[in-house]
């Protein structure tokens, strides 16, 4: 985050005055930033001493140089060195003074400092407050009190300033910094209640001011203790605040930096960046929030009943047997496709493949959570996310209306009726000494020419954790001969071992929405254009580039559609058939 965090304060003699801030630096940035004079004096100034701000911080802390001056009351001084905490995986490190040497920063923050703590404050005095221009600077001021007993009217007047040059930025961080800021600011108040409750306790200050006689001469510097000013390690008794102050500013920059990322789009947004888009949420400020759910928020298996009435989206997690056991990392999982089409060699994967892009229910057993969950996951790469309803695991059978994938445990049987409606593919995760080696499903689409299982394979070799299991695949549906033309040329880039899995993913991901292309194309061709007999319909799948084995595709891949995108093309068929 490219901002600058600073501690201001009101000094009764001095007025507004910069007392700590803590800005980011980059390896990128010009050496000579504070000059070259003042580099070659950092040099001579530093000190072997380290200072270890947090170990929660990742970042290693040493002292640097001084910033005192000698025209400063004890109030307007911070601290006499400064603190530099460098976090290196990101490669930035956290420099904190009592003020910047940059002449231009300098500037903007001496002006931000001023208005925070005379024209721009919020009603009450007390809170956060937006201002500032492009020339100087946008501004975040959060001002508050410090109690002290010694000074006009019992508190003194401070505000934390958040300083950068993009504005939207600082807008859209607006809800992570200002609760932060607070928690930083009650911190150093209650510190600062301790210490004034001690003092009063001692010798209370308003009956004193009260009995005092006013005298013209010393009425605007009417104190109640010798000191023109007190520092605020003194008056919150903590020595170390500007070191806490320096450990909390430096999250606050960091983590503030990490939660809001840029993404450059290259072209119009996908169907699967759309479908992704629609499932966030935009909160009351304007911002958007991503999907979350809290631990103890799943359901346990008496309470599935109510979790049917919510959203399908919510469903993944809503479906998945409650765990008390935690998953084993070294169980056994399928890595991507070539390694699923290894384990089921290549006639079963062909036909396991045209199951899921014709939308048929795709059923997986067995004992191994993991093993289960990575062969849907895997299985999800042949469709559009639009297309995909999961439910990882679960205790029940599941409609192929809910879920075209589906994980169940063992204990679960298929009942009659399913096996005999159902359009749907099992495959069964036995233990290898309780079944026969595995047969291939009987079907048309075997006499495709697939190439054998290369056990060969260099990308699992030693991975023998599988070798204890055995895959069973059946299904009752019968599958037209021929397979649809995205998925042949899917299977091609499979095949191909001279390209890389990253290179398999692209060629998938063109593929998927090239085909997304032609599923608009059909469904503005039947919603938007009135009746459509089977000629016509004919006609335009020869247009697009489609066949006749790739009708029953581009009828289960309309409904990944967007909703953004149906809503649009309703809409305009329904004005065009109005005029």
């Amino acid at each position: 985050m490219n901002a600058i965090i600073s501690l201001c304060h009101f000094c009764e003699l001095h007025g507004p005055k910069i007392l700590f801030c803590t800005q980011p630096f980059r390896p990128q940035e010009p050496r000579n930033l504070y000059g070259d004079d003042l580099e070659t004096n950092i040099a001579h100034r530093l000190k072997s001493v380290s200072v270890a701000p947090n170990p929660s911080a990742d970042a290693h802390s040493t002292p640097i140089f001084s910033t005192g001056s000698k025209d400063q009351c004890e109030g307007c001084k911070s601290v006499q060195t400064g603190y530099v905490s460098t976090d290196e995986d990101a490669q930035v490190s956290y420099v904190s003074t009592q003020q910047p040497y940059n002449p231009e920063v300098f500037a903007r923050i001496r002006q931000a400092c001023i208005r925070s703590l005379s024209s721009e404050v919020c009603p009450g005095r007390e809170g956060p407050i937006f201002f500032g221009d492009k020339q100087c600077g946008h501004v975040l001021s959060y001002t508050f009190y410090i109690p002290d007993n010694q000074a006009r009217g019992m508190h003194r007047w401070y505000s934390i300033l958040i300083v950068m040059m993009d504005k939207i930025y600082l807008l859209n961080s607006w809800p992570f910094l200002v609760p932060h800021l607070r928690i930083v600011i009650e911190n150093l108040q209650k510190k600062a209640s301790k210490v004034f409750d001690q003092e009063e306790a001692k010798c209370p200050q308003r009956p004193l001011r009260l009995g005092a006689v006013v005298d013209p001469n010393n009425f605007i510097k009417q104190r109640g203790g010798n000191k023109p000013a007190r520092s605020l390690q003194e008056l919150t008794g903590d020595k170390s605040v500007f070191r806490m102050l320096h450990v909390a500013f430096l999250w606050i920059l960091k983590a503030c930096g990490n939660r809001i990322t840029e993404t450059l789009l290259e072209a119009p947004p996908t169907e699967d960046t759309i479908i992704d888009m629609e499932k966030q949420e935009e909160t009351e400020e304007g911002f958007i929030k991503l999907f979350t759910r809290k631990a103890d928020d799943f359901d346990s298996p008496h309470e599935q009943k109510e979790s049917e009435m919510r959203p399908m989206e919510d469903k993944e997690l809503d479906h998945t047997i409650c765990e008390t056991e935690v998953e084993d990392p070294l169980a056994p999982v399928v890595k991507n496709l070539r390694h699923l089409r290894k384990i089921l060699e290549s006639s079963n994967f062909l036909s396991l493949a045209h199951h899921v892009v014709v939308g048929n229910q795709v059923i997986v057993s067995g004992q191994q959570r993991p093993l289960v969950k990575s062969i849907l996951e895997t299985l999800k790469s042949f469709l559009p996310k639009g297309c995909c309803r999961v439910i990882p695991y679960s205790n029940k059978y599941e409609e192929s209306w809910k879920c075209n994938f589906l994980g169940l445990s063992p204990e679960v049987q298929l009942s009659q009726h399913v096996t005999s409606s159902e359009l749907f593919v099992h495959i069964e995760i036995l233990p290898k000494l309780n079944i026969l080696p595995l047969k291939e499903v009987e079907t048309p689409l075997n006499s495709w020419s697939g190439p054998e299982s290369d056990a060969s394979d260099p990308d699992f070799d030693g991975d023998t954790r599988l070798d204890d299991f055995q895959f069973k695949m059946s299904s009752t549906v019968t599958l037209p001969p021929r397979v649809p033309t995205v998925l042949t040329r899917m299977l091609m880039a499979l095949q191909n071992k001279n390209l890389s899995s990253e290179v398999v993913n692209a060629v998938f991901t063109c593929l998927k929405e090239e085909w997304m292309n032609k599923v608009k194309v059909l469904f503005k061709f039947t919603k938007a254009g009135g009746n459509r007999n089977e000629e016509e319909t004919k006609k335009l799948l020869q247009i697009v580039g489609a066949r006749e084995e790739d009708k029953q595709l581009l009828k289960f891949w309309i409904t990944g559609l967007s909703m953004q995108y149906r809503q649009h093309i309703l809409s305009t068929s329904s004005h065009s058939y109005k005029s």
